[in-house]
């Protein structure tokens, strides 16, 4: 039986050859004994809405698995780009899912990390705090140290190679961390939700 750590990897970017998520496969490789990283697609989820919870027998069946799968998860990473100085759409819909029904977020006190990667040299620097702010919010520790803002990340990653041996290092000491930090905010699973 494994003891590593589940961690639920979320990418902020639906194109698939992007540097986002091809940080995230590079990550996966990295990743040190005690975790085991696992891409959570977010791209299929509809755009939440209430009514659905309102209604229980209309929960779409992408809601339930995605809010059954992060409440499972030990921890999770969240890769993000930049879009207009801000986290895609994308990724605020999967928290905004996972913050209900009311009073039954997945998210609370669920450790967590972001990583932001963009092509210019401030490596998505708004998306990264935007996105800290959010989970500050559904109650997510999130690691402070050391900071993730990746700058031409289109010149780094070759598919999920990591080409330049100092990010590959610092990709590596970051999930070092992110494990101590897993521990540290370590909580009970929650059970499964039903729809």
């Amino acid at each position: 039986m494994s003891t590593a750590k589940d961690i639920a990897v979320l990418v902020g970017s639906l194109r698939a050859a992007s540097i986002n998520r091809n940080a995230a496969h590079a990550l996966q490789a990295l990743s040190p004994d005690g975790l085991r990283l696992d891409i959570v697609e977010i791209g299929h989820l509809p755009f939440y809405n209430p009514e659905f919870d309102e209604a229980p027998a209309s929960v779409p069946a992408g809601y339930v698995a995605f809010r059954n799968r992060i409440a499972r998860a030990d921890g999770v990473l969240f890769l993000t780009p930049e879009y207009n100085r801000t986290l895609p759409a994308v990724l605020k819909n999967a928290v905004d899912i996972g913050t209900r029904p009311y009073g039954k977020s997945v998210w609370a006190g669920k450790p967590a990390g972001v990583i932001s990667i963009s092509m210019g040299a401030l490596g998505g620097f708004g998306a990264n705090q935007d996105l800290r702010r959010l989970l500050a919010n559904v109650d997510m520790p999130t690691m402070q140290q050391p900071e993730a803002y990746i700058g031409e990340g289109h010149k780094l990653f070759d598919g999920a190679t990591v080409t330049a041996e100092s990010t590959r290092l610092f990709l590596r000491q970051y999930l070092d961390r992110f494990a101590v930090w897993t521990d540290r905010h370590a909580v009970a699973p929650v059970a499964a939700l039903v729809a």
